[in-house]
């Protein structure tokens, strides 16, 4: 159950992290409030997880979930430059991110 919600919690960064971009500064009221409520959800299921997983493997996977997340999301939907270069840096991010899980 843990590793599900570190997971749920991992793409919630995602979303609060491209919430807070279209939120142009908090100076938008929808996107400023659906940063803050994925922000406060991401944090608590981080912190769920962390009840059971090491400390070092929860946040490295929650940060790489949310990493990756976030860079997939701004190269297909903000027009943010795909090269060779950040796709290897991102397919390194999940390896990273299996190998925790699977030395865990």
């Amino acid at each position: 159950m843990a590793w599900a919600v570190l997971v749920l919690s991992g793409v919630l960064e995602t979303v609060w992290a491209a919430a807070l971009s279209a939120s142009a500064g908090l100076s938008r009221p929808k996107p400023g409030a659906l940063f803050g409520t994925a922000l406060v959800l991401s944090m608590g299921g981080l912190a769920y997880a962390m009840r059971t997983i090491p400390v070092g493997t929860g946040y490295a996977v929650w940060v790489g979930i949310g990493a990756l997340g976030t860079a997939a999301y701004g190269m297909a939907a903000l027009g943010d430059p795909v090269t060779a270069g950040r796709v290897v840096c991102l397919v390194l991010i999940v390896a990273g991110v299996v190998g925790l899980k699977f030395l865990h």
